[in-house]
């Protein structure tokens, strides 16, 4: 006895619809400033939130050949009220970092910083730029370059702050004709060139440090200055103190200054480099141009450096500041996240791992009823595993490949997803459901596809019986793919930020892993030899596995009551009904057939119109913010970049809980390790914040969170206190990893 139809062969149409709604579903879901970034966006590409739009600009009137200096620049225009940092950032914060991708035969100068701005708040300042600024780099093309055109990928950092900080990131490309000029955005340019400050030789000019000051006097700069306030920006950061206040004068034609000393100052140098500019510009962008001098001598010994200080910082908007920058330049030293240090060769290796502990997983248990039936439907026939184990592997790894490429061109496009986005639309988690309880309801015996389907439809298993394999792999990444293994968290981070090709074959090689058990059963004759023959036992097993089935509808609807709350769920439950009803009149004969089969049909298309879109539907927001622990004084809050920085800056330790309702093994750990009462009693003792930062709708700015710890899925756990590096820990957590961390604090 054989099963009438594979459930790959079920699911088929089902499937492919459930993955056309998610192409669907996407672009809906985008911002409309996104949606206008991506359908405007130049060559170049476009990055677009809603504190920054970023954009690589080029300028080569005379061509991109060789011998040539090609100008490209980043453009950045801030939103209201927001600003990024120059070279020395000031009291806090990180600057602008630009990683180049070129061709043999051409290397990138240094940004050619324009004249930065202040940005007092208390008593503390920060040194940047808002409005709209370009970061300028010079080209320069060997003589012995050869090619058609250049071809230029830039890999962009930065921090923009307003009360809060967020890092944010973002790739380029640009392809540049060497014959012939591309003199677009020469304005733009020739205003950053203007805003940038003049070469001025040190002359007579000096510093000479004192107990708590160092006296500035510098000689040669404009006439036109005399007698105005000026601003004085040191390239080398940590000397002064930015927002102390400081005396000036001029004596002549030389200006002097005494500027206090930072108390924290860690360098001593001989000499500095150096910009100064008149005070207080009006308008946005670049300050007014000024001067800069380089080498000006130290004369003199740098006194001691003090203590660090014990008391607080009385300014609460600017200790939230100085706290988020310093979250954010221990989760990303220089620019880089902590995935940077992973080489490919460890990447490949880890997501391979991750992909066979995938199979572990307990998002991936109901595919594991998927596996178990084709098994044993081809009972010993060695030949037949063989064909089908290879079919579900290219299945596997040709959806995890989808996957990862279409990630990668919307991340590209300006959107800010992350591993699993594909269960972040409601759409598509419906979808799921539908498809879950079809084949629940055919393995339980209500209905045969024979019976509902043209005969042409029903017999397509048995002529193509390896694409039901290869689709098997399909619907088995679908439901596995927003599971994070231990090992897949870095892997992952790492792809996004690589070449595409590097990205694609991490993804590749995740399937690869995830296929590789059911891959090499088959390919094992001893396995399908130990399997038992076909027979009257496969039809309970097949109704066995049924249940398999209902529990992940089960799982789904739990995940759209997270997204689109109670009514959402139920109305789904309701339409699944409906829907069961009709594909049960439709087996019926004769006249029963017509008239139950069209009244459940109507009953459904009229359910579907009226209570569909709740489905869809976002729920409103929670009142509470608050979930109590049974721990005296310990509750988790809903994560905000503006949370953790106020807590932070009053000292107390975050342990942040990146979650969502579609990742199982995120549930698990809630209800196991994170809810253990030693865990929750060590973090009460430590004082502690638990923050939840919740993925389950997209949310950009959890996933520039993710980012900048170096990951790109769920779960992750990351514990934060300022002054060490941020602690990012497994994604299985154990009670005795959480409690040394907290131990260590």
């Amino acid at each position: 006895m054989t099963l009438p139809l594979s459930l790959a062969a079920r699911a088929r149409r089902l499937l492919f619809a459930a993955l056309g709604g998610l192409a669907l579903s996407l672009p809906v879901a985008a911002p409309a400033q996104n949606l206008g970034a991506i359908m405007n966006a130049a060559p170049a590409g476009v990055f677009q939130s809603d504190q920054t739009r970023a954009e690589l600009l080029a300028h080569a009137p005379d061509g991109a050949g060789p011998g040539r200096t090609v100008w490209l620049g980043l453009r950045l225009d801030h939103a209201p009220h927001w600003h990024t940092y120059w070279k020395n950032p000031g009291d806090s914060g990180l600057p602008t970092e630009l990683r180049w991708t070129l061709p043999e035969g051409v290397s990138a100068g240094e940004i050619h910083w324009p004249t930065p701005r202040k940005f007092p708040i208390g008593t503390l300042a920060n040194y940047g730029y808002d409005g709209t600024v370009v970061l300028p780099v010079p080209l320069k093309v060997s003589d012995n370059f050869r090619g058609n055109a250049l071809d230029v990928k830039l890999q962009a950092s930065w921090l923009v702050c307003r009360q809060e900080c967020i890092p944010e990131e973002a790739s380029f490309s640009l392809s540049l004709p060497v014959q012939g000029g591309s003199a677009g955005h020469g304005d733009l340019f020739a205003a950053m060139r203007e805003a940038r400050p003049r070469e001025q030789p040190a002359g007579a000019s000096q510093l000479v440090p004192e107990d708590g000051f160092l006296r500035v006097a510098l000689d040669g700069l404009p006439a036109a200055w005399r007698g105005r306030d000026l601003e004085f920006f040191p390239e080398l950061g940590g000397v002064i103190e930015p927002g102390a206040a400081w005396t000036q004068a001029w004596d002549g034609a030389r200006w002097t200054a005494r500027v206090p000393l930072s108390p924290q100052r860690f360098d001593s140098p001989a000499s500095m480099d150096l910009v100064v500019a008149p005070a207080r510009p009006a308008g946005e962008g670049p300050g007014e141009p000024g001067a800069r001098l380089a080498a000006v001598p130290v004369n003199g010994g740098w006194p001691a450096a003090a203590p660090l200080p014990t008391a607080t910082v009385p300014d609460a908007l600017q200790a939230a500041l100085d706290a988020n920058a310093a979250r954010a330049s221990a989760a990303s030293p220089g620019g880089a996240t902590p995935a940077s240090a992973l080489t490919l060769g460890a990447a490949l290796l880890g997501a391979l791992i991750g992909g066979l502990i995938l199979n572990l997983m307990p998002c991936v248990f109901p595919v594991l009823a998927i596996k178990v039936t084709g098994f044993a439907q081809h009972g010993g026939d060695a030949r037949a595993h063989r064909a089908h184990g290879l079919a579900y592997t290219a299945g596997v790894v040709l959806s995890f490949l989808a996957l990862g490429g279409l990630l990668l061109a919307l991340r590209a496009a300006g959107e800010q997803l992350g591993w699993g986005f594909q269960l972040q639309s409601p759409a598509v988690v419906a979808a799921l459901a539908t498809l879950f309880t079809l084949i629940g309801l055919n393995l339980a015996g209500l209905f045969e596809f024979g019976n509902v389907l043209p005969s042409r439809v029903a017999t397509l298993q048995a002529r193509h019986p390896t694409a039901d394999a290869f689709l098997t792999g399909v619907l088995a990444t679908a439901v596995a793919s927003p599971c994070t293994a231990p090992f897949m968290g870095a892997s992952l981070g790492l792809a996004i930020a690589l070449p595409t090709p590097q990205a694609l074959l991490i993804f590749g090689v995740l399937g690869l892993g995830m296929a590789l058990p059911y891959l090499l059963a088959s390919a094992v004759p001893a396995v399908a030899r130990a399997l038992p023959r076909p027979g009257p036992w496969m039809q309970r097993f097949k109704q066995f596995m049924a249940f398999p089935m209902f529990a992940t509808v089960v799982w789904l609807l739990w995940v759209l009551g997270q997204q689109s709350g109670i009514d959402g769920a139920a109305a789904l439950l309701m339409l699944l009904v409906a829907l069961a009803l009709a594909i049960w009149s439709l087996g019926l004969r004769g006249r029963g057939r017509v008239v139950m089969g069209g009244l459940s049909l109507a009953a459904l298309l009229a359910l579907a119109l009226g209570i569909g879109p709740s489905v869809l539907r976002a729920p409103e927001e929670a009142a509470a913010a608050r979930t109590d622990t049974g721990v005296a004084g310990l509750a988790w809050e809903t994560w905000s970049p503006q949370r953790q920085a106020e807590l932070l800056a009053q000292g107390r330790p975050v342990f942040v809980d990146f979650t969502a309702a579609w990742c199982v093994t995120c549930q698990y750990n809630k209800r196991t390790t994170l809810a253990d009462e030693r865990v929750l009693a060590d973090a009460a003792g430590k004082n502690v914040a638990l923050l939840r930062a919740d993925w389950t709708r997209r949310d950009p700015t959890v996933t520039q969170a993710l980012a900048g710890l170096g990951r790109n899925g769920v779960p992750v756990y990351a514990l934060y206190k300022t002054g060490q590096p941020v602690q990012v820990l497994t994604e299985v957590l154990r009670v005795d990893e959480v409690r040394a961390a907290l131990a260590a604090l």
